[in-house]
């Protein structure tokens, strides 16, 4: 009985390993498809790649409509940029 298991057990082994590295490449592809080509740009009419408008929900006031609230912007920069004080920045 354990002569058995002993020669089954790579084959078992081995056919699992192979399974889940197909799976693995299932995924990838899938991912890989995600990505738009040079060949096939996203569209440039303001939709992202589903073909619909993306407004993020910090974007809404509480009637879902967009807030016309000063937003804070963040620039991220170069490490040799100095830090900029209030008031220094531009209206």
């Amino acid at each position: 009985m354990t002569d058995l298991l002993t020669h089954l057990f790579p084959l078992i082994y081995g056919g699992f390993f192979l399974l889940l590295l197909w799976q693995a490449f299932r995924v990838m592809a899938r991912g890989f498809s995600a990505v738009p080509r040079p060949n096939n740009p996203l569209p440039s009419n303001g939709t992202d790649r589903t073909g619909r408008l993306t407004i993020h929900p910090e974007l809404l006031d509480s009637e879902g409509q967009l807030t016309r609230d000063d937003l804070l912007t963040v620039r991220f920069s170069a490490d040799q940029d100095p830090p900029l004080s209030p008031s220094d920045a531009q209206p």
